[in-house]
């Protein structure tokens, strides 16, 4: 089966490039299921119930997020109720939402999808490595195929995840920094891995923001309002081909559309 991942949409250019595109992705790879990281997607940072909607309708199977997802207010009054709306699942229990679910996919197949963030350079939180498997020892008895979304800043530590999750799950796919790496691989167990998937957002841009806010904030310290660039838009994405027997990948492709 063939799993799509999009990296960190940003504002509703990222919403409609993906409104655009996702059609071609889906029938272009044969798609099963797509997964969306789409903390930054209302407005540029956050998300709120009426943009979960839109991108369901999009075709968008299961959101995930990081870090920004509470910086709007509108979350709190679907992340709870929304399964396919995941958290970060090593935030406090007391924080709303869930940090994993399983889904079906178009072929029928359940497949899990976990929402973890880092802790280097991030806000303290609790441990991901313990917290991912929690949430695999509550979804493993449901399905072989588990997609791991890792939001986190530093390279060591996304790496590091990649072989302590290495057989274990189908693929572990980083997102946050929206620049996309250039290390996708299938690893000796049979995960596939990606440090950063990148971002749905302008091309002429700073990591989806308008250049010149950016660019006087860098240059003079001061703050800046960074209100999110239009233009030419481009989605970062993989596809992961899953063997359904066994939840182990057989391939990974890196995509910019």
């Amino acid at each position: 089966m063939n799993i799509l991942f999009i990296g960190d949409i940003v504002g509703k250019p990222g919403r409609q490039a993906v409104k655009q595109r996702l059609p071609e992705l889906r029938d272009e790879f044969d798609i099963d299921l797509c997964i969306a990281n789409a903390e930054n997607s209302a407005g540029g940072s956050g998300i709120n119930e009426s943009v979960i909607s839109e991108l369901f309708a999009f075709g968008v199977d299961v959101i995930t997020s990081g870090d920004h997802v509470w910086r709007n207010k509108g979350v709190f009054s679907v992340i709870g109720s929304n399964p396919r709306v995941l958290k970060p699942a090593n935030y406090p229990k007391s924080t709303p939402g869930r940090g994993s679910c399983v889904v079906s996919a178009k072929n029928g197949i359940k497949v899990g999808v976990v929402n973890i963030q880092g802790r280097v350079f991030m806000n303290p939180i609790d441990c991901p490595f313990t917290a991912v498997i929690e949430e695999l020892r509550e979804i493993s008895s449901q399905t072989k195929i588990v997609v791991v979304d890792f939001h986190a800043e530093a390279t060591s530590e996304k790496i590091a995840m990649g072989w302590f999750l290495d057989g274990k799950v189908s693929a572990v796919l980083g997102t946050h920094t929206h620049v996309p790496t250039a290390d996708a691989k299938v690893l000796p167990k049979g995960t596939a891995y990606l440090t950063d998937t990148g971002m749905v957002g302008a091309r002429e841009s700073v990591l989806g923001r308008e250049i010149e806010p950016v660019l006087k904030h860098f240059t003079t310290s001061l703050p800046s309002r960074f209100s999110v660039a239009t233009g030419d838009v481009f989605i970062n994405c993989v596809v992961v081909d899953i063997d359904e027997s066994t939840g182990l990948a057989r391939n990974i492709t890196q995509l910019e559309k």
